[in-house]
């Protein structure tokens, strides 16, 4: 069960990073400071108002995202915005193009359905380093998520490098 709690900023004990592939179809991803994937999900949302109040829900429920990636644009992604920054959250919105440049090969991602199937396979991948879960069934938009996670976690240095280093 997700317990819910009033935020303030300094009621953000350790720093967590959500990252969002924003739709109807929405894919999310949580991660620890420590690199840590906490849980991967996917929703599939009927409309705008559901969209908002799970944003609002997740944005609230411990432990609090203090950090947002998310791609996409649009009304959608205004929705998180908003709420991000109502809650001073570090909001960071993405296209595909720039997570794929750093995590893909070129040959990885000619198209937009062959990237896809890339995101896949490298989720699996990202799941079994840094998770301590086994990977279920994806949806893409779940397998984007992750990815753009795992993104974040390079760009504010919470991960040094991918594939991580074996201990």
């Amino acid at each position: 069960m997700i317990e819910k709690r009033p935020v303030s900023s300094t009621d953000r004990p350790a720093p967590h990073l959500l990252a969002v592939d924003v739709g109807l179809h929405t894919g999310l991803a949580l991660y620890r400071h420590d690199s840590r994937l906490l849980w991967y999900r996917s929703h599939h949302l009927a409309d705008q108002q559901k969209l908002k109040r799970l944003i609002a829900t997740l944005l609230r429920s411990t432990p609090l995202p203090t950090h947002i990636y998310l791609e996409g644009g649009g009304p959608l992604a205004e929705l998180w915005q908003r709420e991000a920054l109502k809650l001073e959250c570090v909001f960071v919105q993405l296209d595909a193009g720039q997570w794929r440049k750093q995590l893909f090969y070129d040959r990885q991602h000619p198209s937009g359905r062959v990237a896809k199937q890339q995101a896949l396979k490298m989720a699996i991948e990202v799941i079994n380093r840094l998770s301590h879960k086994k990977p279920t069934a994806l949806r893409h938009d779940t397998a984007e998520a992750i990815l753009i996670g795992l993104y974040g976690l390079l760009d504010l240095g919470w991960l040094t490098h991918w594939p991580p280093k074996k201990e």
